[in-house]
């Protein structure tokens, strides 16, 4: 029997430990429909299709992507996640802050239709001034003329607006999209204020951004939703992207619908309960189509039972947590640097997390003699909640959410509001946390005493849904762009019944940007820790020589 160690890469040994995902998993394909069509053209006029985003059957991901997982050595500040292929293409260029890139130069002529108006001007404006025109200007012709400067677009013969892009073959051989200036283009595709027809085959239409399998759908009246599979990635055993379709634009907060939220809650529990039923063994109900409300819940009630057998056999879940969160609005500084989500479309992402890992040290890869618990920040609320009660016998949230209900100005005026709640019902609270950790921060708790999704039944899921759509049309009106979104939850098969679900709600300023996943502590780094101190190491080297 392999031993555990704790949650830090110093072992007691003197030397670093970290854990390696090899994931190999099966994701169910619950998508009903398909929606094939050209995303554009080769130079030849060869027509590229999105036939790849649309799989007939379930789709197999084999382990051929490894995620290091490195526990931070002071387990409190989280842990660092590195993708093996990413970091050994890196190895010669482990310099995160100039990597190299592509030469952004004018477009060239390729012979297709070009809808620009005279940009005489824009040809004179330093690139800067035209990336800040990109993401500020609300001219739709303004816009035009940047898109058609950011990447080659396909016209047909009489039409005004394209038909698609572009696409060439890359270095290893796919086909892709014709970017001349990926700052530009990210930009320019992000701003609401471009035109529909521009956006849709530049980032919104299923292909454009990638061939990852769509395994997912939901649509209700105006709402769309596709649930992407993301295999290579920086989460380990992948995750999901459930992202507003093509015909569903919403780029701002404001825009979203009771019923997008709706859609987006139910495409995340459906996958946490379908993925994790099938990893067990137990039957479905249904394959190539979305879950009804009563078949998301008799199968719940029965992940409940199949977990409480697991803890009785103590035996360890294959997987037992989940991650969940959402980086609202998009937007990139004349510098370079992005401030927020990786674009404006409203999107989600979720995965489901193992309940432990192989532990390796000193580059073994092959064999390992212990095991370690995965990274979760829910499992930081569960030691706290251990020690809370530990030293006042006193249950944590049952204070916490006294403390909500009975709070006091500090100020001590008497004759101004006291109340720290915006919104409850009889299973969720929403309200601002009196230690806000950004300005405008807010928060959601289920008074009813369920840690995870898997233990909230219908009524809490819908208290839930409701309660978050609230919050986002709230901050949306006080003026709120730019949001990240969080869920802090504790392990499925964790016995304590008093660690309660939160909700994290984090507006963004201009001087306080940040994402998802640092917002959860987990560092995500494209190069070897190794490598980049041979960066530091060289340019320390001339520094010291230029003394």
């Amino acid at each position: 029997m392999r031993r555990s160690l704790p949650n830090t890469c110093v072992a007691p040994s003197g030397e670093f430990v970290y854990g390696v995902h090899k994931s190999q998993f099966t994701a169910c394909n619950l998508r009903e429909n398909d929606a094939v069509v050209a995303l554009g053209r080769t130079k030849d006029r060869t027509k590229i299709y999105n036939v790849q985003n649309f799989p007939k059957t379930d789709v197999y991901v084999a382990p051929s992507t490894w995620v290091f997982e490195i526990p931070n050595a002071f387990p409190f500040m989280g842990a660092t996640f590195i993708v093996k292929p990413c970091a050994d293409n890196s190895t010669e260029n482990a310099n995160p802050f100039r990597p190299e890139g592509e030469d952004i130069g004018k477009p060239e002529s390729t012979g297709e239709q070009r809808e620009d108006m005279d940009d005489g001007v824009l040809e004179r404006l330093p690139r800067t001034l035209l990336l800040a025109l990109a993401g500020t200007s609300k001219d739709p012709q303004v816009l035009i003329t940047l898109a058609n400067r950011s990447c080659r677009f396909a016209f047909d013969k009489k039409a005004k607006v394209p038909c698609g892009m572009v696409y060439e073959k890359t270095q290893e051989g796919q086909w892709a999209p014709v970017i001349l200036d990926r700052p530009l283009f990210e930009l320019v595709s992000n701003n609401p204020s471009l035109p529909d027809s521009y956006k849709e085959h530049m980032v919104l239409l299923p292909g454009t951004q990638g061939d990852s399998a769509i395994v997912g759908e939901y649509a209700q009246g105006g709402t769309h939703i596709w649930e992407y599979l993301r295999e290579n990635s920086y989460i380990p055993w992948g995750h999901f992207a459930a992202n507003m379709a093509q015909d569903a634009i919403r780029y701002d907060i404001g825009s979203l619908t009771q019923e997008d939220v709706l859609g987006l809650r139910h495409l995340y529990y459906q996958r946490t309960y379908v993925q994790l039923a099938s990893k067990l063994g137990m039957a479905l109900p249904a394959e190539r189509r979305s879950l009804r409300e009563n078949e998301l819940e008799n199968l719940r009630l029965a992940l409940l039972r199949e977990i409480g057998r697991y803890n009785e056999r103590r035996t360890p879940l294959p997987f037992n947590a989940t991650i969940w969160g959402q980086n609202f609005g998009f937007d990139l500084s004349p510098a370079g640097y992005r401030l927020n989500a990786s674009h404006q479309q409203v999107h989600q992402q979720f995965a489901l997390v193992p309940s432990g890992m192989p532990v390796f040290a000193n580059g073994n890869q092959e064999s390992s003699e212990a095991t370690m618990s995965t990274y979760t920040q829910g499992d930081l609320v569960a030691q706290f909640v251990r020690d809370f009660k530990e030293k006042t016998d006193r249950d944590f949230f049952d204070a916490y959410l006294q403390a909500i209900q009975n709070n006091r100005r500090m100020d001590g005026k008497k004759d101004r509001n006291r109340g720290l709640i915006f919104f409850e019902d009889n299973n969720i609270i929403a309200f601002v946390p009196k230690a806000q950790r950004s300005q405008g921060e807010v928060q959601i708790m289920t008074k009813v005493a369920c840690g995870n999704i898997v233990e909230t039944d219908s009524k809490v899921r819908q208290s839930l849904d409701r309660a978050i759509w609230l919050a986002l049309k709230v901050l949306a009106n006080l003026g709120v762009d730019m949001m990240t979104a969080l869920e802090l939850s504790k392990r499925f098969d964790h016995l304590d019944s008093h660690q309660r679900l939160l909700y994290c709600f984090l507006p963004k300023h201009p001087q306080s940007p940040g994402g998802f996943s640092e917002s959860q502590q987990r560092w995500i780094t494209g190069h070897y820790p190794e490598d980049f101190a041979q960066v530091c190491r060289s340019e320390a080297k001339e520094i010291v020589a230029q003394q």
